[in-house]
């Protein structure tokens, strides 16, 4: 007699050490496509026929057509982010898929990494890093690698100020900066916590000497940081983004370093990603580019994997997800990240 549990097919391997492979095996019937890398799209539509459960991954483009090939009988997609940009969340209500993802988990792992990023940047890290292995490092000199600031008495402004916004403030507090500046939808009550102080997004731009952004990509935020932008900053700026590559023009970027309107940058997300070997950012020694790893911990990735089983099992089972989405909410352009819950 066949396997009469649940189909459930996941686009991708999830963490082995932590439970949610296992709660799917033992509650599903549980396939993985076998790459590690982003599934090849003919190979993504023919695999999720039949399915009743998808575990997806960003990039994976969950439209009309992977619905459509799926069939009528999906249930629940659950997606192993907080970020939602790859699901049409409108077609999934029309056809009643329910979709659960994962927000919140995420939330220490990227704020401890929007710190590290920005003492990289600041520090000129990279560049040391790189002279040290391509023989450019010679005798000590006192200009060598020369960073021209520090955080302790700058100014910092966070672009989105939801849970990760906030967590990344409360761990910079400790380094003393002048100010913490921060643009959101308006004054918000947590803010006084960290002694952050509201501010319009131009003042937010003209301000900081460090900008961080951690706003979710919406239609409100796609492109918001473009040459307009750039040109408002201070010249001595260092710019942080951990959000998504798209909330930025990577060729308006690319002008601002390359002429000095902005000092340096340092970016984990990227549009596309992977970013082309031959992307005009990775040949600028005052652009930190790394690989979309600001949730890679261990600890992190476990729970967002089980998280994800725990949609996926409950969405099966007609029971209330942990993690559900609500399309409604998903609509607002704010760059809120507690109403656009990234």
């Amino acid at each position: 007699m066949g396997d009469t549990r649940p189909f459930v097919f996941a686009t991708r391997g999830i963490p082995p050490d932590g439970r949610g492979a296992d709660m799917l095996r033992e509650s599903c019937n549980f396939h993985v496509w076998g790459g590690n890398s982003v599934m090849p799209r003919e190979e993504m539509l023919e695999a999720v026929r039949g399915v009743e459960g998808l575990l997806v991954f960003p990039p994976d483009r969950v439209d009309r057509e992977l619905l459509d090939a799926a069939g009528p009988q999906l249930k629940v997609i659950g997606t192993m982010s907080a970020g939602l940009e790859h699901i049409d969340l409108e077609e999934c209500a029309k056809r009643g898929v329910l979709i659960g993802y994962t927000p919140g988990i995420l939330t220490d792992s990227v704020a401890e990494f929007n710190v590290a990023l920005t003492l990289a940047v600041c520090r000129r890290i990279k560049e040391g890093i790189d002279a040290v292995i391509n023989g450019g490092w010679g005798r000590w000199e006192n200009a060598l690698y020369l960073s021209g600031i520090e955080i302790k008495e700058s100014v910092i402004g966070i672009a989105g100020f939801g849970r990760i916004g906030f967590a990344t403030a409360k761990r910079l507090k400790a380094f003393e900066p002048s100010k913490i500046l921060y643009w959101d939808v308006g004054p918000l009550e947590y803010a006084k916590d960290v002694g952050a102080e509201f501010a319009v997004f131009e003042e937010l731009l003209q301000n900081s000497d460090i900008l961080i952004v951690c706003v979710s990509l919406t239609d409100g935020t796609r492109g918001l940081f473009n040459t307009e932008a750039f040109k408002k900053m201070k010249r001595s700026t260092i710019f942080i983004n951990t959000s998504r590559g798209a909330v930025i023009n990577q060729d308006d970027l690319y002008t601002a370093l390359t002429t000095g309107q902005i000092r340096a940058a340092g970016l984990d997300v990227t549009t596309p990603e992977p970013l082309p070997r031959d992307s005009p950012l990775l040949s600028l020694p005052n652009c930190t580019i790394s690989p979309h790893m600001a949730s890679a911990s261990e600890i992190t990735r476990n729970a967002m994997a089980e998280l994800t089983a725990q949609n996926i099992i409950a969405g099966l089972k007609g029971e209330k997800m942990p993690a559900p989405v609500c399309v409604e909410m998903f609509k607002s352009s704010s760059p809120d990240m507690e109403t656009t819950r990234l």
